[in-house]
């Protein structure tokens, strides 16, 4: 087919399902859109996209799209025939209006654009927020003009000349959190990302029950508990009597992460960016399930450069959940030590260098 060459300021953009995807290209968006850059994002019909992305100020488009990993036969047999229809539909939308470049973070949503974009020869550009790469953009791989990478691991899974680490982009005010809290009380985030966490949850629970049984200094609890568990969460400390701040989402994460002195939460590539550039020191309990077990590459970087305890979802427990939050407590100075391991992985101009790298592909391939 012939290219589709962009005369105009314009990029798509893929991201959807959940927030670790949504929220770096919202904060990729705003850089290219001070710019004079348009950006309309490519979706899925249930993501946070649906509300993140308008509340942003952007355009959302919905475009089909499905797992092929971890899901049923009748799943990924739904998926492989749907993509055609997909793909024919991404393609019409790329003649309508050609777009200067298109930029994909991987997911569900992303595999329509990105083969659209290899059949009109649109100039592609990756960002892959983890260490260890999902299915969507290592297929991508081959037709994509730039791999921008939230982590140097990931370039083993590139072409060597196409990639640059950029790092994951976050809001802004992640860098102005504080790096410690010495007041009392002792207080602990907890985080199941956007879906929750079950484990998390349950850890919690238990951790509450054992300091009000055994009579032990308590912390303050912060816990974001996910949709679909906070009335039962919010129900069982209530019926400890554990006075536990709860929501199925926080939307103003940056004013939370100032609340806390630690953060108990999943390994997504999102999440782990803004303690780098918050500089809060965390426990990281990896989604075993997450595709291709990223979850546990991404939390060993951050372990090793002495940020973060790694423990085995396996191994959570409310008593290790009591055990390590006293441990904590009682020792300040590793809390800051662990704070400033934290502060040379953070890139402040994480938006601003993927901002560049999108333009310049996009002008590279003539299309503005």
């Amino acid at each position: 087919m012939m290219r589709a060459q962009g005369t105009e300021r314009y990029v798509l953009i893929a991201a959807g399902g959940t927030g670790g995807h949504v929220i770096p290209a919202i904060e990729v968006a705003k850089a290219l859109r001070q710019r004079g850059w348009e950006c309309v994002f490519i979706g899925t019909p249930h993501g946070f996209e649906n509300r993140l992305v308008p509340a942003a100020g952007f355009a959302l488009r919905q475009g089909a799209g499905g797992s092929l990993k971890r899901v049923s036969a009748r799943r990924r047999l739904r998926t492989l025939l749907s993509a055609p229809c997909a793909v024919g539909a991404m393609v019409h939308l790329l003649q309508r209006r050609r777009p200067a470049a298109a930029l994909s973070l991987g997911g569900y949503s992303s595999g329509p654009l990105v083969a659209a974009c290899a059949l009109l020869d649109v100039p592609l550009v990756l960002l892959e927020p983890n260490a260890r790469p999902g299915l969507a953009n290592r297929l991508a791989a081959p037709a994509a003009r730039r791999a921008l990478l939230g982590r140097p691991e990931a370039a083993a899974f590139f072409r060597a000349g196409s990639c640059s680490v950029t790092g994951l982009p976050v809001r802004r005010e992640f860098f102005q959190v504080g790096a410690r809290r010495t007041e009392e009380p002792f207080s602990i985030l907890i985080l199941g990302g956007s879906q929750g966490a079950a484990r998390l949850n349950r850890a919690a629970l238990d951790a509450a029950a054992i300091w009000l049984r055994e009579g032990r200094k308590a912390p303050r609890v912060l816990h974001q508990t996910g949709t679909r568990e906070h009335e039962a969460v919010r129900e069982e400390y209530r019926k400890l009597g554990f006075a536990a701040q709860t929501a199925a989402f926080f939307d103003d994460m940056p004013t939370w992460f100032d609340e806390a002195d630690l953060v108990i939460c999943r390994a997504g590539a999102s999440v782990l960016a803004e303690l780098c550039a918050a500089r809060k020191p965390s426990v990281l309990v990896p989604f075993p399930f997450a595709a291709d077990d990223h979850q546990t590459a991404n939390a060993r970087s951050l372990a090793a450069a002495g940020g973060a305890l790694l423990v085995a979802d396996g191994d959570w427990t409310g008593a290790r959940m009591a055990r390590e939050v006293a441990a904590f407590d009682r020792d300040r100075a590793r809390l800051a030590a662990m704070a400033d391991a934290l502060g040379p992985l953070a890139r402040a101009d994480a938006a601003e260098s993927v901002a560049d790298a999108v333009v310049e592909t996009a002008r590279s391939a003539g299309g503005v």
